[in-house]
């Protein structure tokens, strides 16, 4: 019997199903009582199931990156689909298809992968594109790339998503560069290459996708220019001299400042045009994915605006359904 998906779901079904618990937190009530928020996911979407009157001893067993078997009722409320649980229990990986519970990315790797050498090799600068070699021929660091997410939740939370990321600000850059003739093609693409790599290593993917100890610890951008340097130095020994100086601290800069302000993580804001450049397309690409994602996996199918969104502070409209 086909087990059934977060996407086939509707208000009044009776649900007896395995999840992977993406997320769980104990919150309290106005009354002080605590209920669980669990976010459930397989690979069609996400819902979150609300279990009331809980203690801590009664849900210490289940853990973020558990498949979990649920019972529970689906209702609507202010819009949005969610699950009233009344059992949550741990089940065992060997219980589960892994594959049922892996959020897909839109493309297949070795296209991605492909297209994304072919724009490298258009590099005109040797000491670049030596550097942007030295990634891509480091099969560990090439093998994280292919798999690693972008985010936990955000955009592109899925294996396989940062490689999706790099490439489509890949070809934003390329384009971008036609209309603003003094931007450095060269190091804007390397920006790219480079500006997200350190998820490779902030984040994890087997099964959930969690932060690593690392990644809590120091952070993408700082795992990133460990990277880079690493990737530099080869580059460097591979070129029988030093790479050049000022495209090297440009294309630091760009790594530290991707993010856009001191508020959101960044050490310095961007003081070069690529820099400026690479945290548009990036703020592009990703908010551009996070509303065509959450469009797409609505399940509430019969409505012309999603619940709302607390990350993006807003409903989307997904347009009125045919008379």
């Amino acid at each position: 019997m086909p087990r059934l998906s977060v996407k086939e779901l509707k208000d009044g079904d009776s649900v007896n199903e395995i999840f992977l618990l993406a997320d769980r937190q104990l919150r309290s009530n106005r009354n002080g009582n605590l209920y669980l928020l669990a976010t459930l996911r397989d690979r069609s979407g996400v819902i979150s199931g609300l279990m009331w009157n809980v203690t801590e001893d009664s849900v210490s067993e289940i853990r973020t990156g558990d498949y979990v078997r649920v019972r529970g009722k689906i209702q609507q409320f202010q819009g949005s689909l969610q699950m009233i649980l009344m059992a949550i229990d741990s089940v065992p990986d060997t219980a589960v298809n892994q594959e049922d519970f892996q959020m897909q990315p839109v493309q297949e790797a070795a296209p991605m992968l492909s297209r994304l050498r072919e724009l490298l090799e258009s590099v005109e600068s040797p000491d670049l594109k030596m550097v942007g070699l030295s990634l891509l021929d480091d099969e560990p660091l090439l093998n994280g790339l292919c798999a690693a997410p972008a985010g936990v939740k955000a955009h592109h939370a899925y294996m396989g998503g940062l490689l999706e990321h790099v490439l489509s600000m890949c070809e934003l850059a390329d384009r971008i560069c036609s209309v603003y003739a003094d931007l450095n093609r060269d190091l804007l693409l390397l920006g790219v290459l480079f500006h997200d790599i350190g998820k490779t290593r902030e984040l994890g993917w087997d099964p959930g996708l969690v932060y690593t100890d690392e990644g809590q610890l120091l952070g993408h951008i700082h795992l990133g220019m460990e990277i880079l340097s690493q990737c530099i130095s080869r580059a460097e020994g591979r070129l029988g001299r030093p790479a050049c100086s000022d495209q090297m601290l440009r294309l630091k800069h760009m790594l530290i400042s991707h993010h856009g302000t001191k508020e959101y993580g960044s050490p310095v804001i961007p003081m070069t045009p690529e820099a400026l450049a690479l945290n548009s397309i990036d703020t592009l690409d990703s908010k551009m994915h996070e509303f065509t994602r959450t469009i797409a996996e609505d399940v509430n199918q019969d409505s012309a605006w999603t619940p709302y969104h607390p990350r993006l502070e807003r409903r989307l409209f997904k347009g009125l359904p045919p008379e």
